[in-house]
């Protein structure tokens, strides 16, 4: 059996994997948060590492369905989509593998129940330092400097290091849940956990995040009210979280009424109201094109591609890689037969980790209870955005889910077979050796936008880029929109057309097609353009205001399939 001292390192380090990627500012252009996720992935590679090969005892019925959904997302991956296996975009697939094996493996980790106490510290400390970030960008915004503390690009609102705010929302959701989880297990007293569910609540209004309010905080009540297996003080400070969130926003309302700044919150509430027009849309959008496409779906990550360019009248005018609900992203993108093979294990996988945390008694209970609730958060910032693609919440969620399907009864796995330990350190390499790598290749990346001074022109540094492993799309989406319109630039846009299309890219690509006199194709592009109603496309077609003869002021076509392109 594994004894407690061999599990300090590996807590230690859980803890560290949770807490360092939401504390890196430091980006290089065109990618802000690439660093953050490849720091996630190494620190969770060096996790399992220092863990002695965390298989359970015992795998559940719930966690072999989990295994099972995460293998067929890979299969599903392969074969949906009109280009199936032999034309998919490889660097797409070798990042799913990469995601799908550290989910595998961390969740495995997870399942041994090994270094549980590093969870709920490295989630707390990431709060804690999210709180701070976010009080500088909101109250002190000079002093961030974009290296040390990312500047915040939206007024009077808090976004952390991860640069989002609906990101930094729900990881003071996520330290809220490992603050109470900390307090039960260590007895801290009553006002220590308030005082640290004011500082997360805060910063949660500060985010302005309609998920992290509407959604988050009701949970934590919830959690109070129905989990009688916490102690009284958290059930207390769990019901006040409501009532903390009403004395924040009323603290920063009077804040900003007698300093003159921007509340963050309130502004939003004012401009755009509770709801989100712009998300409706592409879930509308995204009904249409499973309707099209319903059996082999558009294909894994082309998503963005399809729903570009198909005729969409009504869009939401942002340029979305993804549709904001994680269920109909996989059936639109794999297809409702492949998708359904994710979604049925996946589904039922969660029902096994409720079923389990509900049954659950003592300080068995309270674990599996938290990681349900981190998982619940997760999940339903899931249904309105897309975090489970980023490695910094996919792997917390993947280890939490694994602890919550821990077969009953285990406490610590026995050492296991010697084929189960290298592949266990195999995957750990993978992760820690991958990410260095990448990051070594996203130097070439950055010399397109940032060149060094060995004096290579634009159209060598494009070049090296487009020979990159993991970046190549990235180096097309500069060749595409910066080398002309000959056949080379053409061919470019094709292939950066897999990650995503945006205005500047759809003008370029335009203009392509109709030097290599694919016009129709490229009057097709044009009136997508229109759709998006750009401030660049509109710079654009404004020409056509003095210039009616230009090609592509020109009446569309007849619309022409996505697939054509």
């Amino acid at each position: 059996m594994v004894g407690s001292k061999e599990l300090r390192p590996l807590t230690a380090g859980l803890a560290l994997a949770c807490l360092a990627p939401t504390l890196l500012a430091y980006n290089l252009a065109p990618s802000s948060t690439l660093f953050n996720q490849l720091l996630a992935l190494g620190a969770w590679g060096g996790v399992l590492l220092l863990a002695p090969a965390g298989w359970p005892a015992r795998a559940s019925l719930g966690l072999k369905l989990l295994l099972a959904a995460l293998v067929a997302l890979l299969v599903g991956a392969l074969l949906a989509g009109p280009q199936g296996l032999l034309k998919a975009p490889l660097a797409p697939l070798l990042e799913l593998n990469v995601f799908v094996l550290a989910a595998a493996a961390v969740a495995l980790l997870g399942a041994a129940r090994l270094g549980v106490e590093g969870l709920a510290l490295g989630l707390l400390a990431a709060g804690l330092a999210g709180t701070a970030i976010g009080a500088v960008q909101v109250f002190a915004p000079a002093w961030a400097d974009g290296s040390w503390i990312a500047r915040s690009g939206y007024a009077g609102r808090a976004v952390g290091n991860l640069r989002q705010p609906n990101h930094l929302a729900t990881l003071m959701v996520w330290a809220a849940i490992a603050a109470v989880w900390l307090a039960q297990r260590r007895g801290w007293p009553l006002p220590r956990l308030l005082g640290l569910l004011a500082l997360l609540i805060t910063t949660l209004v500060l985010t302005a995040s309609r998920t992290g309010l509407w959604f988050g905080v009701p949970l934590l009540l919830l959690w109070g009210l129905l989990d009688r297996q916490l102690a009284r003080p958290q059930r207390i400070a769990l019901l006040l979280t409501p009532v903390l969130a009403l004395l924040a926003w009323g603290g920063l309302h009077l804040w900003a009424e007698l300093s003159g700044a921007t509340f963050g919150a309130e502004v939003r509430l004012d401009s755009e109201g509770a709801g989100s027009p712009s998300r409706i849309k592409i879930l509308l959008n995204s009904w249409e094109l499973l309707k099209q496409q319903p059996w082999i779906g558009v294909g894994w990550s082309e998503f963005n591609r399809a729903w570009t360019l198909t005729p969409f009248p009504d869009r939401p005018i942002a340029f979305f890689d993804h549709n904001h609900n994680l269920p109909l992203q996989l059936l639109v993108e794999l297809g409702v037969p492949l998708g359904a093979l994710v979604l049925l294990p996946l589904t039922l996988a969660f029902a096994a980790a409720v079923r389990l945390a509900w049954r659950a008694r003592g300080g068995d209970a309270l674990d599996r209870r938290a990681a349900l609730m981190l998982i619940l958060i997760a999940g339903v910032h899931s249904m309105l955005e897309y975090p489970l693609w980023y490695a910094y919440f996919l792997l917390p969620t993947a280890y939490a889910f694994g602890l919550c399907l821990a077969a009953e009864g285990q406490d610590v796995p026995a050492r296991p077979q010697a084929a189960q330990a290298a592949l266990h350190k195999g995957v750990a390499l993978v992760l820690l050796l991958g990410s260095l790598y990448a990051v070594w290749e996203y130097r070439a990346l950055t010399a397109i936008y940032a060149p060094g001074h060995e004096g290579a022109s634009l159209r060598e540094r494009i070049a090296r880029g487009q020979r990159t492993l993991f970046f190549g799309a990235q180096a097309d989406y500069a060749a595409a929109t910066a080398l002309g319109t000959g056949p080379d630039a053409l061919a470019a846009a094709r292939r950066t057309g897999h990650q995503l299309i945006d205005a500047r890219l759809m003008m370029a690509w335009a203009r392509s097609l109709h030097a290599n006199g694919q016009t129709d194709q490229a009057l097709h592009l044009v009136a997508r353009l229109r759709e998006f109603r750009s401030p660049e496309g509109k710079a654009w077609l404004a020409e056509c205001e003095s210039s009616p003869e230009e090609w592509f002021c020109a009446a569309p076509p007849a619309p022409v399939p996505w697939t054509a392109f």
